[in-house]
């Protein structure tokens, strides 16, 4: 049996972000709570305050499963009820092209997605170029032998389309099909990746619903940033046609331009509504179906 450690955690709804948690610490060993959940991809916003803000707003299913990680760690945890009910709460996306996969299957679709958004993040995927909007763009994993991508739609649609040996023949091939859009550099922030940027922001988790003023901007990097005065990178006007062999043809023709997506977000109940007091639990509620 796990021994108890001396770390509570409350989670609940985030004050002005439609699906992000919050996580609130206390206790003497506090810190081990906050490790396991920074291992999870939560981020610091304040002291023992962490938030957990993704691009495919699936932030209370993983929040339910870093419940369950901490508990089975011995580390007590408290879910209010609203939160408890977004957990519950089964959803899709509008106008989801995958209609044909379970909602586990969607999840992880763009859990895929999430991952690539947070490799971007952290500097471990350089994005050399993109197509003038946010739909398509080509970068290089900086780890000991990694590839380069051709990554395709945005936000939890984003996809790794091909990859390459060598950021030269990636952007070889990139510059062939998407020579009149090309852009050095990453493509502008879409409105979810700014909306995810600011729930991570410093704030005051006390005063954020009745004075969203206070809250900080977060700096974000320059591998973040929009498109602007980056440094193009230099490729030869000679594609060997060997290097394009890979690329689906139908990527020449239905990158061009951006198409709406039509996200439906999750229903929160509204902010001025009181909550009922949470309530501590030895494990998280089981998910309904």
């Amino acid at each position: 049996m796990t021994s108890a450690i001396d770390a509570h955690v409350r989670l609940d709804t985030h004050p002005t972000h439609p699906s992000a948690v919050t996580a609130v610490l206390t206790g003497s060993q506090a810190h081990v709570a906050l490790m396991s959940l920074e291992a999870a991809d939560w981020s610091v916003a304040a002291d023992n305050i962490l938030v957990l803000a993704r691009i495919d707003h699936e932030e209370p299913s993983w929040a339910e499963d870093a419940a369950k990680h901490l508990i089975a760690e011995g580390i007590t945890v408290e879910i209010t009820p609203r939160l408890q009910e977004a957990m519950d709460e089964e959803w899709t996306w509008a106008n989801d092209p995958m209609r044909w996969c379970t909602r586990s299957e969607i999840r992880e679709v763009s859990n895929q997605a999430q991952k690539i958004h947070d490799d971007i993040r952290h500097g471990q995927l350089l994005i050399h170029a993109h197509d003038g909007h946010t739909t398509v763009a080509v970068g290089t994993y900086l780890h000991r032998g990694g590839k380069s991508v051709y990554l395709h739609g945005e936000d939890h649609l984003r996809q790794i389309a091909d990859t390459f040996d060598s950021p030269a023949k990636a952007l070889l091939a990139f510059e062939k099909v998407h020579s009149a859009e090309m852009r050095p550099g990453p493509a502008p922030l879409t409105d979810t990746e700014r909306a995810a940027i600011e729930a991570r922001s410093v704030f005051d988790i006390t005063t954020a619903k009745s004075d969203p003023s206070r809250r900080e901007p977060e700096t974000v990097p320059v591998y973040l940033a929009d498109a602007g005065d980056h440094r193009a990178i230099a490729a030869s006007p000679h594609t060997p046609s060997s290097l394009l062999a890979g690329l689906p043809e139908s990527l020449a023709h239905e990158t061009g331009t951006r198409q709406a997506l039509g996200r439906q977000h999750r229903t929160r109940l509204a902010a001025s509504t009181p909550a009922a007091p949470a309530v501590t639990v030895g494990r998280p509620a089981s998910r309904s179906h």
